[in-house]
């Protein structure tokens, strides 16, 4: 590690990395994720449907609603505060100057113990993201919706665009995030009756028993050097 930059994939140096992974280059925690907010103008269309959207809503509405807007590498993120989602969706769908009428992927990161500093009620760990596309002008979004592990609820927005169904149901199976007022929130990946959500980066990575010896191959992370 160097520069503030994390190299490889398994922390292996000189030789023996045959992943593939070896050119990989990580940022180290604290800047994995942006905490500023764009300075407007953002440029391009988005001034263009961040007007829209505020005339939508009413500046009141926006103001308590989104806290941040992010533009990197080409890209618009609003983040949303859970409270207000359906309204801007809802918005996003219906006005004539914005017209989003696809919800083409609704998914989540756990910062628990990366991308910046430890996950509490302040800097929630569960983001939500849902990415919006307008085919009509030719455009995509995203909200992005942050929770806490102690209150893990984000409202559904399947009422305003069905497709979100299966990715909502799937972010509850990888995650623990509850989404309100889903028509059947159950698991899609995992069995019923699977105990814990395995794409939290706190559940255990387990091992795997062979049949020979008594042996069994420990789990990812304890195989070889980590950092």
């Amino acid at each position: 590690m160097t520069d503030g930059f994390r190299r490889g994939a398994f922390g292996v140096t000189g030789s023996g990395d045959t992943s593939g992974f070896g050119g990989l280059v990580r940022v180290e925690p604290g800047g994995a994720v942006a905490l500023h907010s764009t300075d407007r103008p953002y440029g391009g269309w988005f001034d263009e449907v961040t007007d829209a959207l505020i005339d939508a809503v009413g500046e009141e509405t926006w103001a308590a609603a989104v806290p941040r807007v992010l533009v990197d590498r080409g890209e618009i993120t609003y983040f949303v505060v859970r409270e207000h989602l359906l309204t801007l969706v809802r918005a996003l769908r219906d006005d004539e100057s914005l017209r989003f009428e696809l919800c083409s992927s609704v998914s989540c990161v756990d910062y628990l113990d990366s991308g910046g500093p430890g996950a509490n009620a302040g800097r929630p760990r569960f983001h939500v993201v849902h990415h919006l596309t307008s085919m009509t002008y030719r455009r995509r979004i995203r909200l992005e919706v942050a929770v806490t592990a102690e209150d893990p609820h984000v409202p559904s927005v399947t009422g305003t665009y069905p497709t979100a169904d299966w990715h909502e149901r799937e972010v509850w199976d990888m995650f623990g995030v509850v989404f309100d007022g889903h028509p059947a929130l159950t698991r899609i990946l995992m069995p019923d009756d699977w105990d814990g959500h395995p794409q939290r980066k706190d559940y255990p990575l387990g091992g795997v028993p062979v049949e020979f010896e008594g042996a069994q191959i420990p789990p990812p992370d304890e195989r070889r050097s980590y950092r």
